[in-house]
């Protein structure tokens, strides 16, 4: 296993980190076990969660996948400081948090303790909003006319922001959480959280996650450089796209147990027609290679430069060993230029 700077927080993560979002629906708590221990035996370090999964979204799945997590470390707290621990802060929008409210610094004081409850440790490494409260372009809205940044109120939403990064500097002075990150955010939010923190002498925003695949690169290159250059950890969440870059779901297929099988997942907006064309090209590139589908995904997410952990998730051990045996790969160029002409046929598919 390789290691890599978090950011500039000083900590180094395995370019691997365990996702966890199914624990709780399609995982139980014995499956988690599994997982974690494998993780932790092959050298993984970075455990990513949050507050809303397991997944689908549901008022009875919200906070199962941190109590299992917690169970785990309440049966084995002498190993806490083996791995960097991430959760999230759930956003605007489900009415079964917070009555569905946006982020604030007293939420975020509020939603921390309770992670750390069902967590059952004392301090969050990673301490990550899931998504902003503006409008923004994640979620397959990243096309023109989707988002309107004009009407949104730019001094309203830094008031915001600004607001949040004292309750996490709170967090942070009582030992709760260690450092902060971003998921499902964009170039401005990550400057302005890095604009507020200098001018106000606030915690310094140290990753974001957003999704990432060889069907969805939209932050390449432009978010991408600018967190090479401000020093924030890139970590690609869904690298193989939910599931579909490992050819699974080609031709209508749901099998049973997979996340498609779920009616509130079902593909969502993943499942187009040029998306399966993309699959198949990137199927027959793999085969060519005599390499699994998911393995040329997750070793070509790896090498993207800018790249600094992985997220990966699995629904059974088999998956796991399989999409961790791919960071033990090195594409080469034949590879890399076969994956390219692929995706320049296919650069959004969805």
């Amino acid at each position: 296993m390789k290691y890599v700077p978090l950011g500039r927080t000083g900590l180094n993560v395995s370019r691997v980190c365990l996702g966890t979002m199914t624990w709780g629906t399609q995982n139980n708590q014995a499956d988690a076990d599994v997982q974690i221990e494998y993780a932790l035996a092959n050298g993984v370090n970075f455990i990513d969660t949050a507050e809303m999964y397991s997944v689908p979204p549901t008022p009875e799945s919200y906070g199962k996948t941190e109590t299992i997590i917690g169970n785990w470390l309440s049966r084995n707290p002498s190993r806490r400081e083996e791995f960097v621990l991430a959760t999230k802060i759930a956003g605007v929008g489900l009415d079964y948090i917070r009555d569905g409210g946006p982020i604030t610094g007293a939420a975020v004081i509020a939603a921390v303790d309770a992670s750390l409850a069902r967590l059952q440790t004392d301090y969050i490494d990673l301490y990550q909003l899931h998504w902003p409260n503006r409008p923004h372009p994640h979620f397959s809205k990243h096309f023109p006319g989707q988002v309107t940044f004009s009407d949104i109120d730019r001094d309203e939403h830094s008031a915001q922001m600004l607001d949040i990064l004292r309750g996490i500097d709170a967090s942070v002075k009582a030992g709760k959480i260690r450092h902060f990150g971003l998921s499902d955010d964009t170039t401005w939010g990550i400057n302005e959280y890095i604009r507020l923190s200098d001018k106000y002498d606030l915690p310094r925003v140290a990753s974001i996650q957003n999704e990432f695949s060889l069907l969805h690169a939209k932050d390449w290159p432009y978010l991408i450089e600018n967190c090479v250059h401000e020093g924030v950890a890139y970590l690609p969440w869904s690298a193989l796209a939910a599931g579909a870059l490992t050819g699974k779901y080609v031709g209508g297929a749901r099998p049973e147990g997979s996340r498609w099988a779920y009616a509130q997942r079902n593909g969502l907006f993943r499942d187009t027609a040029l998306s399966e064309k993309a699959v198949l090209g990137y199927l027959e590139v793999a085969k060519k290679h005599n390499l699994s589908p998911a393995q040329l995904a997750l070793a070509w997410c790896n090498q993207v430069d800018g790249v600094t952990s992985t997220i990966i998730g699995a629904t059974s051990l088999a998956q796991l060993k399989e999409d961790m045996s791919a960071f033990d790969l090195a594409l080469s160029d034949e590879v890399l230029a076969d994956i390219m002409t692929v995706f320049k046929e296919y650069p959004v598919p969805f």
